[in-house]
């Protein structure tokens, strides 16, 4: 392959020395270990499912994939203030499909989250999440741009929009998520640490009232506080799988994955434990720990207020999602329907995903030349 040269003005050159490229080469391994893993979940989740085709998952995947890539690499050649504008349109859209998913969609596993556009499903709650770190980021560095802008006002607004849908969904766990990504922002945005509390004591109120109302919630918590009074299937055939895998893979052993519901989707890190054993799960960890400690670092690089907790908010996304999947599956967290970004199944998932880690490269590039100082600094 050419070496691309630093003289070389075309716009994938220039795109190729503006963005940090040891990211990419991480986020390019998981999505390399996302395709081997669907190809060894994706059969006997046909199978449990009985779907003729026995690749049915894994082409379906691979699909969604070549997009993805292509949606990373648009939107990552965006300037900042392109970036952000997509955000707000994103999040914009998103909040309305989920207002139609709930009134006029159909009931899935207890909740209203798809959208059927006949090829496929879409869940807009998950393009709504890097949608709403954008809008909100920009009501927040507005906010401490100009003190009269009720900037945080609007900021608190989104949120409550967002995770009240969330909450009528119901999807507790999306919740629990945008609520922790939204007390980073308030952090990194300077806000006192009053309003953080504040903010924990309406979550802790809501997951409290959760518990008590729903009773698909309770069966979770009470799982995960008492196995033993509680069935919990599938965490104990997930930790099953995992140990059958040992510290290198399970060889010739009787696969335990087959009787794993969700292999392919939820508990898809402990497919990854019993095919290549203890050595893919820490390489796994180490991969998503790297991406979002290095993604970090780089916000904190950066001078615009609006970019540094757009950053910080997208990041925190991706390092929740791996958490929330990776703990459910080690019984270190309850049980919750939560994909792992780039390798677990799904087409909403992983194109949002894409947009998300797209959005993050757009906005942390090295920018030089003939920009518009209102493009680079929004």
């Amino acid at each position: 392959m050419k070496q691309i040269s630093r003289l070389d003005d075309s716009l994938f050159a220039r795109w190729w020395w503006s963005v940090d490229r040891p990211s990419l080469t991480i986020l390019a391994l998981i999505m390399l270990i996302g395709a081997v893993l669907i190809i060894a979940a994706g059969p006997p989740a046909a199978m449990r499912l009985r779907i003729a085709e026995e690749f049915h998952f894994p082409i379906r995947q691979f699909v969604f994939l070549a997009p993805t890539i292509l949606l990373i690499i648009g939107v990552s050649l965006l300037p900042p203030l392109q970036a952000r504008r997509l955000g707000v349109v994103t999040f914009v859209f998103a909040i309305v499909l989920m207002l139609f998913a709930l009134v006029a969609a159909g009931e899935i596993n207890g909740s209203k989250r798809w959208v059927d556009l006949g090829v496929f499903g879409l869940q807009p709650s998950e393009f709504a999440k890097p949608g709403f770190v954008i809008a909100a980021a920009w009501m927040l560095a507005e906010g401490a741009r100009d003190p009269k802008f009720p900037g945080g006002a609007l900021a608190m607004g989104f949120y409550a929009i967002f995770a009240m849908l969330l909450l009528l969904q119901p999807d507790f766990g999306q919740w629990a998520l945008i609520t922790a990504v939204w007390a980073m922002m308030f952090f990194i945005a300077g806000w006192s640490w009053l309003w953080i509390a504040l903010l924990a004591v309406v979550g802790i109120g809501a997951l409290t009232a959760g518990y008590f109302l729903s009773a698909h919630v309770a069966a979770r918590i009470d799982g995960f506080i008492n196995p033993a009074a509680q069935e919990t299937y599938q965490v104990d055939r997930a930790l099953e799988t995992i140990a059958n895998g040992g510290f290198l893979g399970r060889g010739d052993a009787p696969p335990v994955k087959n009787s794993l519901p969700d292999a392919h989707t939820d508990f898809i890190f402990a497919v990854a434990g019993e095919e290549f054993g203890f050595v893919l799960c820490a390489l796994i960890i180490v991969l998503f720990a790297v991406f979002v400690v290095r993604t970090m670092s780089l916000a904190a690089s950066l001078r615009s207020m609006f970019a540094r907790c757009a950053v910080v908010g997208l990041a925190a996304i991706i390092a929740f999602q791996a958490i929330i999947n990776i703990g459910a599956s080690l019984r270190a967290l309850p049980a919750k329907g939560m994909t792992l970004p780039f390798i677990s199944y799904g087409g909403s998932s992983l194109l949002a995903t894409g947009l998300t880690v797209g959005l993050i490269i757009a906005l942390t590039r090295t920018h030089q030349g003939a920009w518009r100082r209102k493009d680079i600094m929004p």
